[in-house]
Order: C-alpha cells, then sequence, then structure tokens
C-alpha cells in the first residue's frame, strides 16, 4: 500500500544538492491500471499501481537489465527522466521527501512526494515551507499522466 502526498515546488532549499539522490528513468506500458518499468540507478524494477490519489496499492517486482531495455522500447509515450533527492523531513525521524527534478522533455518541473506509515499521519502533515501547491488530489502530476502529455 502507498500513501503519498505530492506538491508542486518552485524552489528547492539551498542545500538540496548536497542529499543523496538516485537518477531515474521510466517508462509506463499501460496507464489504466498503471504498469510502470523504472531504472533507478542500476537496479531495474516493473510496478503495478491501482488507481486512487493519496493511497492506492504498490507492487514493486525486480528485472534485470535486459529486460528492462527490452520493456522500455515498448513503453507508451515519454520516457520520463529525473534526480530524486532525499532529504529528511523536519520534525520527523522517519518521514523522507523525495525531492524530483525532472530532465529532458519535463525540464524545470519539480515535485515532491512524501510516504507516510498511514492515511492519519497523511493527513496531518504540516509541509515545509518550501513546499508550493499540494497537488495530491488533482491528479494532474502523476507521473504516467505526464508520460502521456502531447
Amino acid at each position: 500500500m502507498e500513501i503519498e502526498r505530492k506538491y508542486l515546488i518552485s524552489r528547492p532549499p539551498a542545500c538540496y544538492t548536497s542529499y543523496p539522490h538516485h537518477f531515474i528513468e521510466q517508462g509506463y506500458l499501460s496507464t489504466d491500471p498503471v504498469v510502470r518499468i523504472r531504472r533507478e540507478d542500476e537496479a531495474f524494477y516493473l510496478t503495478y499501481k491501482s488507481k486512487g490519489l493519496l493511497i492506492r496499492e504498490e507492487y514493486n517486482l525486480p528485472l534485470t537489465a535486459d529486460s528492462y531495455e527490452h520493456l522500455i522500447r515498448k513503453a507508451d509515450g515519454h520516457i520520463l527522466t529525473k534526480k530524486r533527492y532525499l532529504i529528511p523531513a523536519e520534525g520527523s525521524d522517519h518521514l523522507i521527501i523525495e525531492l524530483d527534478i525532472f530532465e529532458g522533455r519535463f525540464e524545470g518541473l519539480m515535485l515532491a512526494e512524501v510516504e507516510f506509515p498511514d492515511k492519519a499521519e497523511a493527513e496531518s502533515f504540516i509541509p515545509p515551507s518550501w513546499f508550493g501547491e499540494d497537488v495530491t488530489f488533482s491528479g494532474e502530476y502523476q507521473n504516467s499522466r505526464l508520460s502521456q502529455l502531447p
């Protein structure tokens, strides 16, 4: 189960590049239901996500590099690339802010996601001052949707 909130970012914190990060490339084999393939550094995954905005089921299965390369050529729409910075959330001993800085087609787009252990914590979360608009419930900034934009 994935419980996650998503925010637009216009100015990330000044020190964000000092945090650990991953390079992510991903494509979508289907957007309804969501079936995604992802390369995260040197790891490869196939992910299924159910419908939903704040809460949805998510299953990850490992892929080999060869199977990923085969499947990425079959992806619908745009391949998304981004750097994901992992920033500890202030005031929490367990929440991590995943700051995505998009590259390529969506260069300039910045989104922050925070995953929660339960719905109550997600609903009571107070975002840091550098977060912009909460876009969790719009669906407009789901990566699967971005991959299908003209």
